[in-house]
């Protein structure tokens, strides 16, 4: 038996802002851009390379997910973008003005800082030191 996380759900406020923050940002690739009906599209976006996992954005379609945009996670990190190169891309993310909350340090598991999306979700920034490197 095989299984996989194919895509995590992101309520967003609106797709077009979305898909701007995610591929100017931070170079996601936008995988998938499909009318559904008048009010909702299948948005599938990525990092570079990611081979597993995507993310689906989603229009929040009530006041109950609007009042989860940004904070699906309950103020935690929610999702872990791994690096080959931590410099490279904090320095990146940091010129296109990217929010970083927390800096960068060194942990026992790897490089990380923690960023906020365009709506405030909670982001790792994570290059795993060379034991961890098998997981990226």
């Amino acid at each position: 038996m095989k299984q996989r996380i194919a895509h995590i759900a992101l309520v967003v406020k609106d797709y077009d802002e979305a898909i701007a923050f995610y591929t100017k940002k931070l170079d996601f690739e936008l995988l998938e851009d499909t009318k559904i009906d008048s009010l909702k599209r299948w948005v599938v976006i990525a990092p570079p390379g990611a081979k597993e996992c995507c993310l689906l954005l989603a229009k929040a379609a009530n006041e109950k997910q609007l009042a989860s945009v940004g904070n699906q996670s309950g103020g935690r990190v929610f999702l872990f973008l791994f690096t080959d190169n931590f410099w490279r891309d904090y320095d990146k993310m940091i010129e296109r003005k990217v929010n970083f909350v927390r800096p960068p340090k060194q942990e026992p598991y790897g490089m990380v800082a923690v960023f906020e999306d365009l709506y405030g979700n909670l982001w790792d920034l994570l290059e795993p030191n060379e034991q961890n490197k098998g997981v990226i």
